[in-house]
């Protein structure tokens, strides 16, 4: 199969994604909420979901719950698994075992500005030359300083367009990336010069707030999100789901959005 077909897999026919992300046993020990999402997950394909990121162990328990979603697999993991800043990481899979198990594309963190960058950087290369190999689309996530903004630099537009367009030049097909809810945001997409995802962001007791930042994000020329927490710690996932696409696929407001939400929380 081609990049381009694999692509398709990821992306609607928009030229954008709503990615839910699953890949979290990998790097943090905030897992609450992951399997019960998983158990919705047909539900959440319903109301437009089109893509999961995956561990490679959730890939092979929950197999019959992904055949009708795009897949991507995280193919490295936090070496220090209970720090949140995730300061270290190493390379746990290849693009050959996402093809095995018949991903879609490939994920991996690199992290400008940290101690560590040398060895995010170099797994971030090998993949992205592996993944060229196979035909295999590879999404990068750019992250100054770390997972966790750590410093002032690290929530800066200009040092994360810095970190996006790295990416790009390492051999990304896709940028994955925090926003900092500001009009400079505009300069990630414009270094990125590849579709990017915004970074889904810390869990927010108050949804509607945020769909206004999923809205900025998308105004400012984002792809799509890959959205964590704010879905599978939601009490309504499903309905969290359908409350996205209006945004990121029907280009509906926040107003929209939301009355989506409760509509659908409610039945």
């Amino acid at each position: 199969m081609s990049k381009k077909r694999r692509m398709r897999r990821i992306f609607a026919e928009d030229g954008k994604a709503l990615v839910l992300a699953l890949d979290g046993y990998y790097f943090s020990n905030k897992t609450e909420g992951i399997d019960r999402a998983i158990h919705v997950l047909p539900q959440m394909v319903n109301q437009g979901l089109d893509a999961i990121l995956v561990t490679y162990g959730m890939a092979n328990i929950y197999e019959e719950e992904f055949p009708d979603v795009g897949m991507l697999l995280r193919v490295d993991m936090s070496s220090k698994i209970y720090d949140p800043s995730v300061p270290y990481t190493q390379a746990a899979f290849s693009v050959e075992d996402a093809v095995r198990l018949g991903a879609d594309g490939v994920i991996s963190m690199t992290f400008p500005g940290a101690e560590n960058e040398e060895v995010a950087h170099d797994i971030a290369l090998k993949l992205a030359k592996e993944a060229d190999h196979w035909q295999m689309p590879y999404m990068c996530e750019t992250l100054p300083y770390g997972y966790a903004v750590t410093n002032e630099a690290s929530k800066s537009p200009d040092v994360i367009a810095t970190a996006a367009r790295l990416g790009t030049e390492l051999g990304a097909d896709i940028i994955k990336t925090r926003f900092t809810g500001t009009k400079d945001d505009q300069l990630i997409i414009q270094a990125a010069k590849r579709p990017v995802l915004a970074l889904g962001g810390p869990k927010t007791n108050d949804f509607q707030e945020y769909l206004e930042f999923v809205h900025h994000c998308m105004s400012v020329g984002a792809k799509g999100v890959a959205v964590g927490r704010n879905v599978t710690q939601n009490e309504h996932p499903v309905a969290a789901i359908a409350a996205l696409h209006t945004i990121i696929h029907k280009g509906g407001t926040v107003a929209d959005a939301y009355q989506d939400y409760k509509a659908l929380s409610q039945r």
